[in-house]
């Protein structure tokens, strides 16, 4: 990679990580379902309407948006609400990871390498010290919802693998659309519409500033960038930098939100991390079906991505 692109993969990476923080900061201003709901439609409107027509099958895009959308934020916001901190949600995410890899053997039946397997391992044994840890100092609740949004992101990745979008700020864009009225109805019947018109009459600037943060700057910019990388670079080149994400998370948690880093989180972090790296990086095993067959070149996927 030119070091103009490595350059930009790692500031995007920088915007994925420190988005954790921006969203914590929103999450004072609106409540979580609504903050979610709002996030959607400014990333939608009006980029929808520049991005062109959609390049993939309504069904996926209703799939992914209802998975990563309505299932995997609005966990994920509900779950920092409720006292996930920052940096320990950005770096329990990427357990993601191992839950596209369970997803695709079951539904794609992608039949993971040992290497994968361990990974698998490694990275459950640092959510499981993680969990230690947070069951000794913060809500296990939240913790729990964060990783079942792990899980939903996970989800979407493999409905994101069959969909095999051409586009990813098209992809993104037009995702965008489907969660805005179902996390709006969400809100409306859970949250309240008191609380909900109470947020919205007393927003100010940093309110609008971390919506259209996490929206145009995490989302558009985010995914517009990544996509124009894995246009020019193959994904096994690109899907490294993504394991910045929880390092530049929980830095800027820690320096902006005098978030505390103990022992059992860096060893759930380094587990977390390595275990990560050997499932997403690993050489995936074929197929049943192909096992025998003769060897053609596979397409490029595109890897996860953080939003």
């Amino acid at each position: 990679m030119r070091p103009s692109h490595i350059c930009l993969a790692v500031l995007v990476t920088a915007v994925w990580g420190v988005n954790f923080v921006v969203i914590d900061i929103g999450l004072d201003h609106f409540p979580p379902l609504l903050f979610s709901a709002l996030r959607f439609l400014v990333a939608a409107l009006p980029a929808v309407f520049f991005v062109g027509r959609p390049k993939v099958a309504w069904k996926w895009l209703i799939g992914v948006g209802l998975a990563l959308g309505v299932a995997k934020f609005g966990l994920l916001f509900i779950g920092m609400d409720a006292g996930m901190p920052a940096g320990l949600s950005s770096l329990v995410l990427q357990v993601q990871a191992v839950f596209t890899a369970l997803f695709a053997f079951v539904f794609l039946r992608e039949v993971p390498s040992r290497v994968r397997v361990a990974g698998m391992a490694v990275a459950l044994a640092g959510i499981g010290v993680a969990a230690v840890d947070e069951g000794a100092s913060g809500p296990l609740t939240a913790f729990g919802l964060t990783v079942t949004a792990a899980a939903c992101w996970g989800v979407s990745n493999v409905l994101t693998r069959k969909a095999a979008p051409p586009d990813a700020l098209n992809f993104m864009v037009w995702v965008s659309t489907v969660p805005v009225l179902p996390l709006a109805a969400l809100s409306l019947l859970f949250e309240g519409p008191d609380r909900d018109l109470a947020a919205l009459r007393s927003l100010d600037w940093q309110g609008v500033a971390a919506l259209l943060c996490v929206a145009w700057v995490a989302t558009v910019f985010g995914f517009g960038a990544w996509g124009y990388l894995l246009r020019r670079h193959p994904a096994s080149a690109v899907a490294p930098f993504t394991l910045l994400v929880p390092v530049f998370g929980m830095t800027s948690s820690a320096l902006f939100l005098g978030e505390s880093v103990s022992g059992l989180q860096l060893c759930a972090g380094a587990l977390l991390v390595a275990g990560v790296a050997l499932t997403s990086l690993a050489r995936p095993a074929r197929r049943p079906e192909e096992a025998y067959a003769a060897p053609v070149p596979a397409p490029t996927k595109e890897p996860a991505t953080p939003v």
